[in-house]
């Protein structure tokens, strides 16, 4: 059985006069475009690297602070860092083929170095994150929806 709380957040609507607990008003349920539920997408924001510089120690400070706004307003998923392009391999085992190429898929002057993985209730708000996580990094990042 739903607990009071869970059934406020479901039946409560602002948008709603005819339902307000605080005056004793409370909805049997939502009627069709009486509120709607936002629902976060997620993205990536893939760092994109030529690989001449590492990271320097202030890079890593803005990094942090960046990822620390990330969990302080609940888009936070995951983020990591990767290793060198040529520590990567194709595995390929469709039909039982068994092949590893020993390199990576592209050879390519720019490569992925790191990535987060973020909640954001729009692609707006993702690509700001986006913009944000580019400044951070002092790299060109990709952002790219995910289903």
């Amino acid at each position: 059985m739903e607990g009071l709380e869970n059934l406020h957040q479901r039946f409560y609507s602002p948008q709603n006069p005819n339902s307000n607990p605080a005056l004793g008003k409370v909805s049997t349920g939502p009627s069709y475009g009486q509120f709607f539920y936002a629902i976060p997408m997620k993205f990536v924001i893939s760092v994109i690297d030529d690989l001449q510089s590492p990271g320097t120690p202030a890079e890593m400070v803005e990094i942090d602070k960046f990822n620390d706004s990330l969990r302080a307003n609940g888009q936070w998923i995951f983020a990591w860092g990767l290793q060198p392009p040529e520590t990567a391999t194709v595995i390929d085992n469709r039909n039982d083929a068994n092949i590893r190429t020993g390199k990576p898929l592209f050879d390519a002057q720019e490569n992925f170095s790191g990535l987060w993985i973020i909640e954001a209730e729009s692609a707006e708000v993702a690509e700001r994150l986006a913009y944000s996580a580019s400044k951070a990094c002092n790299r060109k990042v990709e952002l790219r929806p995910m289903h």
